[in-house]
């Protein structure tokens, strides 16, 4: 019995030569071509640029602060909103969570005389319990998420009025700000930094924070993994082995805690709440993930493309005003800032698959 002898190895110029695609090396050019963020970043720079022409206070330190403060307001909640937008889903009750969550804090405190910090800590375990409803219902019925928790909206948006109006008499909520423990949390969710001489508020930093979590969550971490292959196709991933219902729970569970914490700077900046407050927002949240590279189908985008598209927001809402222009054109410009940046976005990742 003879061995048969290995066939020779191909010389590196033949043409039977194959390389392996995985181990090829993307040029710096492709890989930045295909991050979800770089639409929104081009954008970001464009409204920086034709606020600095057209406002003359834009450029100013106070001003920048100022851009930055309504910035992080939204991109608190835009955040958590973009990872559950890549694992395919949405939230309606976004908005008015982070009222509910306020008014929790408010009334507990209040109405049983507590600590501050405990109405701040059944505010935390009620509105994550609120999150865990929406992940549960989803999971285990047949609607999809855009009715699931449209339901939630208008359950929460009732409750929210309802309440306040049978414990408070009234459709605000009564100031906290004589209470103990009021102090110490106002430093925690609404205090101000000032840093050469510019005051700075303290919901920048939640917000950085966030972005930084997430960040890592998407990239560096298994979860992260789930969460984009949720999106991208729900039984495939079942199929290999993902956890979908405990990822898509995990997902409301974070877009609960950035509405938690918003509802505490809402609080803690007015000592008092109206119960009204919240509706629409849920819809900016969307539109700043949007502009931030998140597909509405699911599976791509990234949690810094929606801080840029918070910071688009900030410096268009602010720098209106700085060009001491109408403000009832904002919504008209954040329309128009949403379509080009959709189509921009559009346009990148079309190049992006072209060069692979």
């Amino acid at each position: 019995m003879t061995a048969t002898a290995p066939a020779p190895a191909p010389s590196p110029g033949s043409p039977d030569t194959k390389t392996d695609e995985r181990l090829l090396k993307a040029s710096p050019l492709k890989k930045l071509m295909g991050r979800p963020e770089l639409g929104s970043v081009v954008g970001a720079v464009a409204v920086f640029v034709f606020f600095a022409v057209a406002a003359d206070s834009f450029l100013q330190a106070t001003s920048l602060a100022t851009v930055l403060y309504a910035a992080s307001t939204l991109g608190i909640m835009a955040v958590p909103v973009a990872l559950l937008m890549i694992g395919g889903e949405f939230d309606l009750s976004a908005g008015v969570m982070v009222t509910t969550s306020a008014l929790i804090s408010s009334m507990f405190s209040y109405q049983m005389t507590a600590n501050v910090w405990v109405g701040v800590l059944v505010s935390l375990i009620v509105t994550l319990a609120i999150g865990v409803f929406n992940g549960v219902m989803l999971t285990r019925t047949d609607p999809p998420s855009f009715i699931i928790t449209l339901g939630t909206f208008l359950m929460l948006t009732g409750m929210n009025l309802g309440f306040t109006k049978l414990i408070s008499g009234t459709v605000s909520t009564k100031s906290i700000a004589d209470m103990e423990g009021f102090t110490s949390a106002k430093d925690v969710f609404a205090s101000t930094l000032t840093i050469g001489g510019v005051d700075f508020k303290i919901t920048i930093l939640w917000w950085l924070g966030l972005i930084l979590v997430a960040t890592w969550i998407l990239l560096r971490t298994r979860v992260g993994n789930w969460i984009f292959a949720v999106g991208g196709g729900e039984q495939a991933a079942r199929a290999v082995g993902v956890p979908v219902a405990a990822t898509k729970i995990g997902l409301y569970m974070g877009v609960a805690f950035g509405a938690w914490v918003s509802g505490q700077h809402l609080l803690f900046s007015y000592d008092v709440v109206q119960s009204g407050e919240g509706v629409g927002n849920e819809l900016i949240y969307i539109i700043a993930a949007v502009i931030g590279g998140c597909l509405i189908t699911g599976g791509y985008g990234s949690a810094v493309g929606a801080a840029v598209g918070a910071l688009i927001f900030g410096m268009v809402s602010k720098g209106i005003v700085f060009a001491e222009w109408n403000p009832d054109w904002f919504k008209f410009f954040l329309g128009v800032m949403l379509l080009l940046a959709t189509l921009l976005n559009h346009w990148v990742r079309k190049r992006a698959e072209a060069t692979k």
